[in-house]
């Protein structure tokens, strides 16, 4: 029997010199693994993996067996989409800041050896299918593990935009734009937009404003089998965006409909801790959780 594959995708900027990186290829060789380091961005400088040999990712990801990140949540949500399309499970190690995706911390780096008897639950976490629609034609796909957000653009200005489920008029909303984020991406841009915190294993979509004028509609949990369409309204040749998870802002134009879905595609995340997503977030977001931590 072939050993499995493990793909280990580390953020130079979050692990510099590759410490945890080298520590944990180190680890699964002794487990029998084998492993390949590849770049989870592109066009990284050069020198910027120090001396590790650093490969193409996705010709790896054809026989890859589970990817570990190396980084924050960011990292995760990068490749959340090429991971989900691959059908292979990831593991995040955080490296930075709050890391609500990743299941390790950048100490417990000895957790992994659990990865050995390859007896691991994973976490299926719901993806959006993001689409616009111009003139009746389909003009850009994506897809989300956290958000979609129509958002202005650098000079700020109100924004109309109406909101319908299954074609049934749900809301208006004239502010910043609006967020339709996943369970997942419920404790990220949605949280700081005054949106509600959904455990993330669940099947929800979460309609949240940002800085909406109508100070009575605050925010929607929807079920997912609904299809929103998001259109733009009165904003004449003032310039407004579409950032999925955010990627490359995607210019929109009068009259254009966004479309958004609960996917077929499902982010799959390794879980060897028995963690609680109640005991993560009171630790991390919390008044004095940090110091809990220490």
């Amino acid at each position: 029997m072939n050993p499995k594959k493990i793909i280990l995708c580390p953020n130079p900027s979050r692990d510099r010199g590759m410490n945890a990186t080298k520590r944990v290829d180190k680890l699964l060789r002794e487990m029998g693994f084998r492993t390949v380091v590849c770049s989870p961005f592109k066009d990284q400088k050069d020198g910027a993996f120090a001396d590790v040999d650093v490969r193409p990712l996705h010709p790896e990801l054809r026989s890859a067996d589970l990817l570990i990140t190396f980084g924050g949540d960011g990292t995760i949500l990068h490749l959340a989409k090429l991971v989900a399309l691959n059908k292979i499970p990831v593991l995040g190690i955080n490296m930075g800041g709050l890391g609500f995706i990743a299941e390790l911390e950048a100490g417990e780096l000895d957790k992994l050896r659990r990865l050995k008897e390859w007896n691991f639950e994973t976490e299926h976490r719901m993806m959006l299918d993001v689409s616009v629609l111009r003139d009746g034609r389909q003009i850009y796909t994506n897809l989300g593990l956290n958000d979609a957000v129509i958002r202005e653009g650098p000079i700020s200005h109100v924004i109309h935009l109406k909101i319908s489920s299954d074609g049934r008029h749900l809301a208006d909303i004239a502010g910043d734009g609006v967020i339709v984020a996943t369970p997942t991406g419920s404790t990220a841009y949605s949280l700081s937009a005054g949106g509600p915190v959904v455990e993330p294993v669940a099947q929800t979509m979460v309609v949240c404003p940002i800085c909406t004028h109508n100070m009575r509609f605050s925010s929607y949990v929807l079920s997912p089998e609904h299809t929103l369409t998001i259109q733009l309204e009165r904003n004449g040749r003032k310039p407004v965006y579409l950032f999925v998870d955010e990627s490359r802002a995607f210019p929109l134009r009068a009259d254009d409909q966004v479309l958004v879905r609960r996917s077929k595609y499902t982010t799959k995340l390794v879980r060897l801790t028995e963690k609680s997503f109640c005991e993560i977030f009171a630790k991390k977001m919390l008044p004095g959780g940090f110091d809990d931590e220490k």
